[in-house]
């Protein structure tokens, strides 16, 4: 037998033990066993819960960065709405404010171990009213639908968690862990009150034990191969950084020009970011993803995710190709938002700049972005500043009880879900508390359309009471179950 047939005939049985191999591996690449479902029912106070969060959406809390337009009035009219819709509340908790707008309540459960905190935020983004259906700030109920700007964010969660909280100490309910509300009244800013928040738990040496704020949702065809819902847990978030690119030139008549504007370096500038994107990353909260949705997957989704050792390349390069939110989840992205230069056409500008906007991945931190931009310009007279920015979060631990006590609930509120971690792409407050634990988990306990996704900061925004109902479902469920 020659060289050549010995060789071929290798290559032959190496190709049939890799094809063996990925399909071994994918036949086993199966779904892990859903936790058993918890033991209970709830009967809800519809009517007063509808109502509470109607009267809760009337309250025009809208946050603007010039404080000049902010009505505080408002801000005080929710405050103490809280305190006349939830008196049990108000009687068995403490209640401080603290920083701009924050509110923090204490339930005292029989240990202060290892307390949970539940999150929301009660201001909201402006609406531009004249392209609404219905009333943005009216409460109004039609047809089994509550309409308003914040149902979805976040004064839907908000009432949800009061409502579970009220009726438990109506039962004459002790938690087993201290439970605190904490309520940010500037989130939407990005503001100071959920910081001064956490500021208070590190001095007073409290570290949560678990964390659940708003996040992913319930929603449908979140991964290929996959017809049903998933929760999706947020366990990560991207950091957020604005940059501001400017030039400096001589100005003068258009009439004249340079053989390179100012405006033109930048533009050069920006083409070369959008050919050399940040390399791609796999971080642990993708990866985690991955994991739990490929194992529910078709079989040539399966072969790709239960042999990421070989087909990772593939992935990333077919991300790249993709862009959109696949792309985001496997790297730091930069996208140009803002240009500006002269007022007229005729005449150059002596000064111009370009906006970026970064979200930052896994190891990415501001000042690597910084040099991986000035690196890829390739142009040292454009001045780069910081406008913003922080930096990623840390990846949430999923191999505790506290993870393990979550996808029950889940699972119990919603049996018929796949429950599943995954990267934020955008920011939240809860951000603040990764800084005193490591068992952030973010979820807006409903289950959301495109559509309705779509209404978030948008016209239109709505909640099916129904959703609703089981917002407070599972809020009563987690405070049960919840024992650290």
């Amino acid at each position: 037998m020659s060289i050549g047939s010995i060789v071929t005939i290798l290559i032959i049985a190496v190709l049939f033990i890799f094809i063996i191999t990925i399909f071994i591996r994918a036949f086993r690449f199966q779904p892990e066993l859903l936790p058993a479902k918890l033991p209970g029912t709830y009967t809800i106070p519809r009517a007063k819960a509808a109502d509470d969060l109607a009267a809760m959406i009337r309250c025009k809390t809208v946050s603007y960065r010039d404080e000049a337009l902010v009505d505080r009035a408002e801000f005080a009219k929710f405050v103490h709405l809280l305190a006349e819709r939830f008196p049990l509340i108000h009687q068995t908790c403490t209640r401080e404010q603290i920083g701009p707008a924050g509110l923090l309540y204490h339930w005292k459960g029989k240990q202060s171990r290892s307390p949970l905190v539940m999150m929301a935020h009660y201001d909201v983004v402006p609406a531009d009213e004249e392209r609404w259906e219905r009333p943005a700030f009216g409460g109004l109920i039609e047809d089994g639908v509550l309409w308003g700007r914040g149902t979805l964010d976040t004064k839907g969660t908000l009432c949800g968690i009061l409502e579970a909280v009220e009726q438990l100490i109506g039962d004459s309910f002790v938690p087993e862990q201290d439970i605190y509300l904490s309520f940010g009244g500037d989130e939407e800013l990005d503001g100071e009150s959920c910081i001064a928040i956490v500021r208070w738990f590190e001095e007073k040496g409290i570290k949560p034990g678990m964390v659940v704020d708003e996040g992913g949702a319930i929603v449908e065809g979140v991964f290929p191969g996959i017809g049903s819902a998933c929760a999706m847990v947020g366990i990560s978030e991207k950091g957020t950084v604005n940059i501001e690119c400017s030039m400096e030139g001589e100005g003068g008549h258009a009439s004249t020009p340079p053989t390179h504007t100012i405006i033109g370096q930048l533009s050069s500038a920006v083409v070369r970011l959008e050919s050399h994107p940040f390399p791609a990353e796999f971080t642990p909260a993708v990866a985690a993803m991955f994991d739990t949705l490929g194992r529910h997957s078709g079989l040539a989704v399966k072969l790709i995710f239960a042999n990421l050792w070989c087909f990772l390349p593939l992935l990333k390069l077919v991300c790249r190709k993709a862009g959109g939110e696949l792309n985001a989840m496997m790297r730091t992205t930069c996208a140009v938002t803002r240009m500006e230069g002269s007022k007229a056409y005729n005449i150059l500008p002596p000064y111009a700049t370009i906006g970026l906007n970064l979200r930052l991945l896994g190891s990415s931190t501001i000042s690597s972005a910084l040099d991986h931009l000035r690196k890829v310009m390739k142009n040292d007279k454009i001045n780069l500043r910081l406008v913003s920015g922080m930096e990623a979060s840390i990846c949430s631990d999923t191999s505790g009880a506290e993870w393990a006590t979550l996808k029950q609930v889940i699972h119990t509120t919603w049996p018929d879900i796949l429950i599943a971690p995954y990267l934020m792409m955008g920011a939240s407050d809860s951000r603040h508390y990764c800084r005193i634990t490591d068992r952030v988990y973010r979820f807006s306990a409903m289950q959301l359309s495109k559509e309705e996704r779509a209404m978030i900061h948008g016209h239109n925004e709505r909640i099916p009471l129904e959703s609703f109902y089981k917002t407070i479902e599972f809020y009563l469920r987690l405070i049960e179950a919840y024992k650290a």
